[in-house]
C-alpha cells in the first residue's frame, strides 16, 4: 500500500470528522476496496510530515464551491489522492465522497505525524462578548444535495456538449442541412433553415420527424476528422466538429403537385429548423444529431486499477498545438482498454535523445521519461478517451504519453 494513499486517507477521515452529514439523496459514488484498505492504514498511522503541502493550512473551512481535489491539495502534496484523506476519520465517515460547506479541518501534528481533526464551524469559534441576545429564530434547511463534489463540473461541462466520436458510416447517414432562406450561405443564430434526413433506399437514415416523441433539440457538427494513433497511424475514430444546435420546427413530409402536362409529381419538403445556438457560422452541408439526454454526473478521480499506457492523439481545438491546464485532450485509450471516467493519468514528457560526449564510442543515450503533470478521463468510446489536463508543468502535445501515476 503506498504511503501516499494512507496520508490522504487519514486527511479525508479529518474531513469526516468534522460531522460530515449526508444529503436526503446522496449519490452513490464508487469506493474500492483498495481505497478502503488505504483508508483503514492511514486510520492507524496518519500521514507523515513530509507528505504535507509545505503550505498546509492548521485549519480550513469548506466553503461552497470548494471540491475534493482542491481541498486534498491544500493540505497533501499529491491532490488526486483524495481517498487517503477519508483513512484520517474513518470512524465518523462511512462515505468519504460526503462532505459539507461549514465544516472545519482542523490539522493536528503530533509525534511527527499528520492527522485531520473535523468540526463544525459555529458563532462559538469568534470572540466571546460581555452579554448575549438570545432570541426565537427560524432555521430553514435545503433537502437538495449540498455536498461538494471531487471535481468542479463546471470545467467539463461545456466540453460533455461540443466534440464527439462518431462512426463515419452512421454519420454519413445523418440529418443534413440543405438550404437556408433567402440564399443565405452562413448561419448564425436566430436564422431559419431546412434539413433532411438522409433516407435514400441504398441508406440507414430517416426523415426529420415532429411526431410526439420524436427529437426536437439536434446539436449541428461539420465533417469528421479521423483521429489516428501517433505510433502505428491506425485510424481510432472520427470526430465531428461542433458548430452549434438548432431546434425542429416543422418536420419533412411531401406533397402531391399537378404539373403543367396535366401529370402528377411529387415534391419533397424538408424539415424547418431554427439555429437556437452557433459556436461558428454554419452551412449547407452540416450534419444534425439529436441532442442526448442531459445526466448529472460527478467525477471522481481515481487511479485506474491495472497498468495503462497511451498517447495523446489530440488537443481539443485546432487551432492550437500545445494544452495547458483545464484544456482538453484526446487519448488513444477506450473503454476497450479499461478506462472510465475519473480515471487520472500521469503525462510524461519524452527524455531527450542525446549522444553520450563522455564515452569515447560517442554512444547514443535517451534520457528518462519524466512527469510533466496529470490528467483526468471525463468522457470515453470504444478506442478514444477526452481526457481534462489537471495540472501541467509544459504544455501538452500530440505523441506525449501517458502512464499510471505513481
Amino acid at each position: 500500500m503506498h504511503n501516499h494513499f494512507g496520508k490522504f486517507s487519514r486527511l479525508f477521515m479529518a474531513l469526516a470528522a468534522l460531522g460530515l452529514g449526508y444529503a436526503a439523496h446522496a449519490q452513490n459514488f464508487p469506493i474500492t476496496s483498495g481505497q478502503k484498505a488505504t483508508a483503514s492504514q492511514v486510520a492507524n498511522t496518519g500521514v507523515a510530515l513530509s507528505d504535507l503541502a509545505p503550505n498546509a493550512p492548521e485549519s480550513y473551512t469548506v466553503k461552497s464551491g470548494d471540491t475534493f481535489w482542491a481541498i486534498s491539495g491544500l493540505f497533501l502534496n499529491t491532490p488526486w489522492r483524495w481517498p487517503e484523506l477519508w483513512g484520517m476519520n474513518l470512524q465518523d465517515i462511512k462515505n468519504p465522497h460526503r462532505i459539507y460547506p461549514g465544516q472545519q479541518l482542523v490539522l493536528d501534528k503530533t509525534n511527527g505525524r499528520a492527522t485531520l481533526r473535523a468540526r463544525q464551524a459555529t458563532a462559538f469559534d469568534s470572540p466571546p462578548t460581555e452579554s448575549v441576545r438570545l432570541s426565537p429564530r427560524t432555521r430553514v434547511e435545503s433537502l437538495a444535495d449540498t455536498s461538494i463534489p471531487a471535481l468542479a463540473s463546471r470545467m467539463i461541462e461545456p466540453f460533455l456538449a461540443e466534440p464527439m466520436i462518431v462512426d463515419a458510416q452512421a454519420f454519413a447517414v445523418a440529418p443534413r442541412i440543405v438550404a437556408a432562406q433567402e440564399g443565405r450561405v452562413l448561419l448564425s443564430r436566430g436564422d431559419r433553415a431546412y434539413a433532411r434526413g438522409d433516407y435514400s433506399s441504398n441508406t440507414a437514415g430517416k426523415p426529420l420527424s415532429d411526431a410526439k416523441g420524436q427529437p426536437v433539440g439536434y446539436r449541428v457538427f461539420r465533417n469528421t476528422t479521423p483521429l489516428k494513433d501517433p505510433t502505428t497511424g491506425a485510424i481510432l475514430g472520427y470526430e465531428a466538429q461542433f458548430v452549434g444546435r438548432a431546434e425542429l420546427v416543422r418536420g419533412e413530409s411531401v406533397q402531391q403537385v399537378l404539373n403543367k402536362d396535366g401529370k402528377t409529381t411529387t415534391e419533397i419538403v424538408p424539415a424547418t429548423i431554427d439555429i437556437v445556438a452557433a459556436k461558428e457560422e454554419m452551412r449547407v452541408g452540416d450534419r444534425l444529431v439529436a441532442e442526448p439526454e442531459r445526466s448529472s454526473q460527478s467525477y471522481v478521480p481515481r487511479a485506474p486499477a491495472v497498468p495503462v499506457a497511451g498517447q495523446i492523439v489530440s488537443v481539443y481545438g485546432s487551432a492550437v498545438r500545445f494544452a495547458s491546464a483545464n484544456e482538453v485532450v484526446v487519448i488513444n485509450r477506450g473503454s476497450k482498454d479499461g478506462m472510465e471516467s475519473g480515471h487520472v493519468m500521469a503525462i510524461l514528457k519524452d527524455g531527450e535523445r542525446l549522444t553520450d560526449r563522455t564515452d569515447s564510442a560517442t554512444t547514443a543515450i535517451k534520457l528518462p521519461n519524466e512527469r510533466n503533470g496529470l490528467l483526468m478521463v471525463f468522457r470515453t468510446f470504444d478506442n478514444l478517451s477526452y481526457a481534462l489536463v489537471l495540472q501541467i508543468t509544459d504544455g501538452v502535445k500530440v505523441g506525449d504519453r501517458i502512464a499510471n501515476p505513481n
